[in-house]
């Protein structure tokens, strides 16, 4: 008799969903009759998402190098998927703040310890010889991670640390995309000429970028911290989430960058020109970009001293054993 009262108040609640579409539900339990059962390989397209690994060459350490930046892009969809609802949040619930940026953490760590795969799972003769084969393609080119970068903070935190001096709110957020530190990562220092991979790069995404950038005016993860009320901003739970948040992704994540770009490229006497065209060595370094998503979370001693150390560790290893 339970079952059966159940299976009414089941009925009678989707009678009311559906009530609105103009169809009766009796069209709508037909169409459940008809419907295949779901599988686990339909459900997540596994053929098509095995299909998408194309190799430009016949060297077998391409496709890993494919997979690995495929599964990237999809870790940087999970950090966006939870920076969208952050920024959209309107509660200004603690719990929720600390649970979505914990989300993104979880996301980064693995995405930093998983670049293992990158600076030990290939073979450098054939990524010097496949990697000829992608120019001017490079990771620079990732738009999800530019997308991060906006949803996180404003503009003018991301202006080179250059020109951040000259730069502020009062200017638009065209001018402070033009001055975005990354732009210089792909430009001559000496002829101030945009690469192929940038020219490439902003035809494609700089109207989107600019949209994005609009849509969260005032209302940037940083932005919705400071909105917070006082007790709220100093949640040390919520601190601490943020702090992790701006180290992974400003320091751990392109030391991790480093540490591979220093394997496969950096060995020889001779920079290796297989990057896309971008001067890595002065793009990479976090203590070079200085970029902090919440720099009022730090002291001016802490911002002074942002990522040196580890770029030390990479550079300098053998640094503190002499000193």
């Amino acid at each position: 008799m339970r079952d059966k009262e159940r299976i009414d108040s089941q009925i009678s609640k989707l009678e009311e969903k559906y009530k609105d579409s103009g169809q009766d539900l009796s069209s709508y339990l037909d169409g459940l009759l008809y419907q295949r059962y779901l599988t686990y390989w339909d459900y997540i397209h596994l053929d098509t998402l095995l299909s998408l690994q194309v190799p430009r060459t016949y060297f077998p350490d391409e496709e890993i190098f494919i997979m690995y930046h495929q599964i990237t892009e999809l870790y940087f969809k999970l950090i966006l998927h939870e920076q969208k609802q952050l920024v959209d949040d309107k509660s200004q619930n603690i719990d929720f703040f600390i649970e979505k940026a914990r989300r993104i953490n979880s996301y980064f760590k693995a995405l930093i310890s998983s670049f293992g795969i990158m600076i030990k799972g290939m073979e450098r003769e054939q990524f010097l010889q496949y990697r000829m084969a992608l120019l001017p393609a490079s990771g620079f080119q990732s738009a999800q991670y530019r997308m991060i970068e906006i949803y996180a903070t404003p503009l003018e935190y991301l202006v080179h640390h250059t020109e951040r001096d000259a730069f502020s709110s009062e200017n638009s957020l065209e001018e402070l995309y033009e001055q975005i530190y990354w732009k210089k990562g792909a430009t001559d220092l000496a002829t101030g000429e945009k690469t192929l991979t940038l020219k490439q790069f902003e035809y494609r995404y700089t109207p989107r970028l600019i949209r994005i950038a609009k849509q969260v005016e005032q209302s940037t993860i940083y932005q919705k911290y400071q909105q917070l009320s006082a007790d709220k901003k100093d949640n040390k739970e919520l601190i601490e989430a943020l702090k992790t948040l701006d180290m992974n992704a400003n320091v751990n994540w392109p030391l991790m960058h480093m540490g591979s770009a220093h394997r496969y490229l950096g060995k020889d006497k001779e920079q290796i020109d297989a990057t896309g065209g971008t001067n890595w060595k002065e793009y990479l370094p976090p203590s070079f970009q200085k970029i902090v998503f919440f720099p009022g979370l730090y002291s001016k001693q802490e911002l002074n001293d942002w990522g040196k150390e580890w770029v030390d560790h990479i550079f300098n290893p053998d640094k503190k054993q002499t000193e």
